[in-house]
């Protein structure tokens, strides 16, 4: 029987000095524990992500946020449209473009936002235990280095 990973030097690669093998599956993590958490109040990480982009910028084109989420169209509109239902959104018409749509947070997101944001501590701090102010300092520099080198702006 043959090994399932061959001792073969065109295979080699440098995983302990990876960026992609540190920062993927810690993203990956930190994801799925926002999710147990939201999940608790039936809110989709989706859902989280938006109403951070529309609690920063307030009123933002629907195509806008599709391209800063890195999601297609259409399943931007899928969330929205459950959004809308909920009440936590509006989408009205672009003042000068009737084609495009302007999404605003709703009042009635806001006791949801609170549950939302104690949601976001918790697995915060659960990620975070025993870093010291300094090592939490040094990270948030260097992640922020590595989105300016790949041209990533903004969170």
């Amino acid at each position: 029987m043959q090994d399932a990973a061959p001792d073969n030097p065109r295979f080699e690669y440098d995983y302990q000095d990876s960026l992609v093998f540190w920062v993927l599956p810690t993203a990956r993590a930190m994801k799925r524990a926002l999710n147990e958490e939201f999940a608790k109040l039936g809110v989709t990480h989706q859902q989280w992500r938006v109403l951070l982009r529309l609690a920063r910028e307030k009123n933002v084109c629907q195509a806008e946020l599709a391209k800063q989420m890195t999601i297609e169209p259409p399943t931007l509109a899928g969330i929205l449209d459950r959004m809308e239902r909920a009440g936590w959104i509006t989408r009205r018409p672009h003042p000068s473009d009737k084609r495009r749509k302007i999404v605003s947070l709703e009042p009635r997101i806001e006791p949801v936002w609170e549950q939302l944001v104690g949601c976001a501590r918790r697995v915060r701090a659960r990620a975070v235990k025993g870093m010291s102010p300094e090592q939490l300092s040094v990270l948030r520099d260097a992640l922020a280095a590595v989105r300016a080198n790949l041209g990533v702006e903004e969170l």
